[in-house]
């Protein structure tokens, strides 16, 4: 429900704060605030500041990224969020937090999925026939269930 509705309605402020899941003092504020100026005393005025990376600057770590992490020097295969601020701090002397850098990877999406790491030489059919003729030999063969104890201290149990 609107909140505005709610304050034309005249509903008291403990009732409106729980149902919108805010602070009494908040649901004060913003009826103190449509009170003075009506509707535009409680709309929205955006994020409480701009983002230390905007889409034009995103740019230049996003070709970095798209690069992968070798070629800017680290000795790994996969983007790290530790890796990722190094990089952003390299390039543009700001700091940003673990979580900031998520959600700019996320506005402009990057997942932090990993990919599946196959060999490019990988024979599907030859890992196939290896499992199933080599592996079997290989592998010891599972104790058989049978009458037994489920104490520590039986013989049975071992």
């Amino acid at each position: 429900m609107e909140a505005v509705a709610v304050f034309a309605a005249g509903r008291g402020s403990s009732k409106v704060a729980k149902e919108l899941r805010v602070s009494v003092r908040s649901v004060q504020r913003w009826r103190q605030a449509w009170s003075a100026a009506g509707r535009d005393g409680v709309r929205s005025r955006g994020p409480a500041s701009r983002p230390k990376l905007s889409n034009t600057l995103f740019a230049v770590p996003e070709e970095e990224l798209a690069k992968g992490p070798v070629a800017d020097g680290w000795p790994d295969q996969q983007w790290t969020l530790a890796g990722i601020k190094t990089l952003i701090g390299r390039r543009f002397h700001k700091s940003m937090t673990l979580s900031g850098i998520s959600h700019v990877l996320r506005r402009h999406g990057w997942s932090h999925q990993v990919p599946a790491r196959r060999a490019v030489e990988r024979d599907d059919a030859a890992v196939a026939g290896w499992v199933k003729d080599v592996w079997s030999h290989v592998e010891p063969p599972r104790r058989r269930s049978g009458p037994g104890s489920s104490s520590g201290t039986k013989p049975d149990s071992r």
